[in-house]
């Protein structure tokens, strides 16, 4: 069955990933092999800032990260693109077809923050733009997601559902980050609900108290689901109803960028896992 579907008989579950950027710049030997203590499969390796992992990849070299992928049992899922930008995924595309992966996530191109009628326009036009990136995509069978990530085209409300609705092929669509949106789970819900299949990655992280200036650790852990304020209950149950089979991220950015959200591997992995048990009682709720 292509990933992104599920049976109907099939009983609900979030189906992780781990992002390898909230072990900092750790090793990537010491971080592959804490992905299935988080109940994961799949790695997402972060370039720098905010992590340095898929430079280490490259450092190692494919065949010595293959050997590391199989001695742990994981596979390479997505990587996470920022730096190479929306226009600049075909090599990226590449390599995750190689390695049996197929999700890289990145930002958007145009006009920042717009709504209405001019997101509408800035989206067509971006969509016209990723086309023949889309096109490497889909022959690589690689989605390519977009963040709605703060002061950029795809940030608001409109503009992440104009996505979904213009973008015609199944391998572009929107990698949904509640962090980035009002803090209202009712909104975020109807989004999700609204996006369909065109959601193609969710990131569990909640605004809390931000992730710009340097704050306690208690405090900046508020972004991890369970952790804030925001309910996850109408969330998880509107990934329900689409029936959401794509990866989950629990995710949070600490401050400042490029060092492990605890400090140490375990400590990282025990936090993660907090926020996934919170997730799964959610998920036994709805």
């Amino acid at each position: 069955m292509p990933r992104g579907l599920m049976a109907a008989d099939s009983k609900f579950c979030l189906k992780y990933a781990l992002a390898s950027s909230m072990y900092g710049k750790l090793p990537l030997a010491d971080v592959v092999g804490e992905t299935h203590k988080i109940g994961a499969e799949y790695i997402d390796l972060w370039p720098l800032r905010h992590a340095n992992q898929r430079e280490q990849m490259e450092e190692m070299g494919h065949d010595k990260f293959a050997e590391l992928l199989k001695k742990h049992d994981v596979k390479l899922g997505m990587t996470t693109r920022y730096d190479l930008g929306p226009l600049g995924l075909d090599d990226e595309c590449q390599v995750l077809k190689k390695f049996g992966g197929s999700l890289i996530i990145s930002g958007s191109k145009g006009p920042k923050n717009v709504t209405g009628a001019e997101a509408k326009a800035g989206v067509k036009e971006f969509i016209e733009k990723m086309k023949p990136h889309v096109e490497v995509a889909e022959e690589c069978g690689v989605t390519i997601g977009i963040e709605n990530h703060a002061n950029a085209l795809v940030a608001s409300v409109d503009s992440i559902r104009y996505l979904g609705e213009l973008a015609k092929s199944p391998n572009l669509g929107i990698a949904l980050a509640p962090y980035h949106l009002p803090q209202d789970e009712k909104l975020l819900a109807q989004l999700i609900e609204d996006l369909g299949p065109k959601l193609v990655h969710f990131y569990a992280w909640e605004h809390g108290k931000g992730c710009m200036t340097k704050l306690p650790k208690e405090q900046e852990l508020e972004q991890m689901p369970g952790r804030g304020p925001l309910d996850f209950r109408p969330i998880v149950a509107a990934l329900k109803k689409i029936g959401y089979a794509r990866w989950v991220e629990i995710f949070m950015h600490p401050v400042p960028r490029g060092i492990p959200i605890m400090e140490t591997l375990g400590a990282v992995t025990d936090e993660i896992n907090v926020a996934r048990a919170y997730l799964d009682k959610c998920v036994a709720e709805v």
